[in-house]
């Protein structure tokens, strides 16, 4: 099944972040600033952004002198023995942090195989996890989540899906027209985060943006309780800038 992959906001980030990690692992006595932003070829604003973020997450760390050297965090996923466990730990980190930065629970999900996985999520007693009750794999058509990773299909990708899973009516919002859905799904923007407005389950708004690392289609969501729907496009765009750092994580 062919992938269609778009340039995102996200995806763009990481490739400057990596190319920043590249220019840093080369130095191993360290490197300026002025030199990372020379040799990745980014300007000062972008680049003092990109190493906001990533010594956030731990990828690099400054020395007292100023220079920038590899951190700990990206030691432990170059590393080939525990590479898995370290990644998962490290994405567990970064979804904890957003969860409590955003004040939602938020997931990964992935699509693997055909179907939509859910990999990895962080809520608490303030910020519950949506109740799958309706399987994730069926419900594609009415989830954030899935209607993401369904963008980041080509045409016949898309249908492939809806053909072996029959758009069932989960609430009075729920687009059950694969013609419909089909044609949103064509016309969302690459860099706009996909919306939930209680299409899956009365009582709770989503959002996903995708977070493809390689040929892997992947995708970063958030849910609310609608009374907290007034706060679902900032909590989105927050989603949407952070997403960078989760899919470095993946991509490394």
């Amino acid at each position: 099944m062919a992938l269609q992959h778009k340039p995102t906001a996200p995806h763009h980030s990481a490739q400057d972040a990596l190319r920043v990690l590249e220019t840093v692992t080369r130095h191993s006595t360290g490197v300026t600033d002025t030199e990372l932003a020379r040799q990745a070829g980014l300007d000062r604003e972008r680049l003092t952004t990109l190493l906001r973020m990533l010594r956030r997450e731990g990828y690099v760390e400054q020395t007292t002198d100023g220079t920038y050297v590899t951190g700990e965090a990206l030691v432990r996923l170059g590393s080939a023995h525990g590479r898995e466990e370290a990644v998962r730990d490290k994405l567990q980190r970064t979804l904890d942090r957003l969860r409590d930065s955003v004040g939602a629970a938020v997931y990964i999900s992935r699509y693997v195989d055909g179907e939509v996985s859910v990999t990895q999520y962080a809520d608490s007693p303030a910020t519950p996890k949506v109740n799958e009750w309706v399987d994730f794999r069926v419900s594609a058509h009415a989830t954030a989540v899935g209607k993401s990773l369904l963008t980041q299909l080509d045409h016949a990708g898309r249908r492939d899906h809806l053909a072996r899973h029959k758009m069932a009516r989960l609430t009075s919002r729920t687009i059950t027209s694969d013609k419909l859905l089909l044609s949103r799904l064509e016309s969302q923007p690459s860099t706009v985060p996909v919306l939930d407005l209680q299409e899956y389950a009365v009582g709770t708004v989503c959002a996903a943006v995708p977070i493809t690392a390689g040929s892997a289609v992947g995708c970063l969501a958030l849910s609310l309780p609608v009374e907290h729907a007034h706060r679902l496009r900032r909590a989105a765009d927050e989603l949407n800038r952070n997403a960078a750092g989760v899919l470095l994580s993946l991509a490394i």
